[in-house]
């Protein structure tokens, strides 16, 4: 068929692409024993591990087959048998290949387990490759999601360094979606580490979600938002955030807007901030948040994000302006 479409090809008759095949589990052990094998030079090795990246890249089929050979230890002992701090293309390839894999629990802990190795992937977010800073970033997630030791997780999100890291990368200068995808992903899941959460702020969290808000797409907005609200739940948070001006009427805008989720994040982030800074309850009011709130209780939205709005109201009611509707009592019935 594919020779009959060269032919005709004059004929506006486009070439059915050639079905690329499937990872073979004998050619991915040969592959990850030259990449592992020391006694090969270095231009063998990265040549093997860039064809495991092409292959990972195909496929989840792929990367399934790459997953059952022992791919992650493998790379992963590749990965910090190269001398600390090291940016060659070897590391770079194992680490987009690892960054493509999943991780298993056990492995996470192990890695988790180990400052030094823990030390040396944060630092591989301050690489002038912002390809190479996003697989990091990825890989260090993974490695946070695979591992269910509050202990161990809190561990890895105390290194002030991850949080720069992760922020460098939401503020990239250039348009780099993926970038953008992968960094709010990561910073989402390490603020879930309450006490580590200054650390986020400290590292300019609030500029850079409130620059790239506008850019991120709906499901990556929500993460955003929810981020939000996580920060604003501790003081260093909601200063921050209240430094900028355009906060609270951007998240008054987003309220009804985006999604349920984006909704529910963007009350939960307003009651946070109204509570601590007063100043900001007549700029909410300002913005149209009573209608918001309205529409709010009365939708078809999550029981949390009604209760939040409904908190919401009844702290913002002394700054409703007296001949408000709210302050003449017609706002009094189902609400409060």
């Amino acid at each position: 068929m594919s020779h009959w479409c060269v032919a005709n090809r004059s004929n506006g008759v486009d070439r059915i692409p050639t079905p690329k095949q499937p990872a073979d589990p004998v050619t991915v052990q040969s592959l990850l024993k030259q990449a592992s094998s020391v006694c090969n030079s270095s231009h063998v090795r990265l040549s093997a591990v860039r064809k495991l990246r092409v292959l990972a890249r195909d496929s989840e089929n792929n990367r399934f087959v790459i997953s059952t050979q022992n791919a992650c230890e493998i790379l992963l002992n590749l990965l910090f048998s190269e001398p600390s701090g090291n940016s060659s293309e070897l590391t770079h390839e194992s680490v987009a290949v690892l960054s493509s894999l999943a991780i298993s629990e056990s492995e996470c802990v192990l890695l988790a387990s180990n400052p030094a190795r823990i030390s040396d992937l944060i630092s591989l977010l301050s690489h002038s490759s912002i390809d190479f800073r996003v697989n990091s970033a990825i890989l260090l997630e993974n490695v946070f999601a695979g591992t269910r030791s509050q202990e161990l997780r809190s561990e890895i999100t105390s290194h002030g360094d991850l949080f720069t890291g992760i922020v460098g990368i939401l503020d990239h200068p250039l348009p780099h979606p993926r970038a953008l995808k992968v960094g709010i992903k990561a910073l989402f899941a390490f603020c879930m580490v309450k006490q580590h959460r200054h650390k986020a702020v400290e590292a300019g969290a609030a500029a850079a979600i409130i620059n790239r808000l506008p850019d991120f797409e709906k499901c990556d907005a929500e993460r955003a938002l929810a981020t939000v609200e996580l920060l604003c739940r501790i003081p260093s948070g909601c200063v921050a955030f209240a430094s900028h001006d355009v906060i609270v009427p951007l998240l008054v805008k987003i309220m009804m807007n985006i999604s349920d989720r984006a909704t529910e994040y963007a009350a939960g982030a307003l009651l946070s901030l109204c509570s601590a800074v007063e100043r900001l309850q007549v700029e909410a009011v300002a913005a149209g948040v009573f209608t918001k709130l309205l529409f709010l209780v009365q939708s078809d939205c999550t029981e949390r994000a009604k209760r939040k709005a409904q908190m919401l109201l009844k702290l913002l009611r002394n700054a409703w302006p007296e001949n408000s509707f709210m302050n003449s009592g017609g706002g009094d019935a189902g609400i409060f």
